[in-house]
């Protein structure tokens, strides 16, 4: 059994503030609050990841 691997976002706030972790799959992008990390997630295809963060940079 694989285990999941969540890394926190380059961005997010090294002070505990807004924390976002991510996580791959061979076909989705899984992305989590790491404040909460028993709590929903949301899953992604990885084009729609790429661009929610095109999106987001712009």
């Amino acid at each position: 059994m694989d285990v999941i691997k969540w890394r926190k976002a380059r961005r997010s706030d090294g002070q505990g503030g807004a924390c976002v972790e991510v996580a791959r799959f061979p076909d989705a992008v899984a992305v989590r609050d790491s404040k909460n990390p028993d709590g929903p997630k949301l899953l992604l295809t990885p084009h729609t990841f790429r661009a929610i963060l095109h999106d987001l940079k712009h």
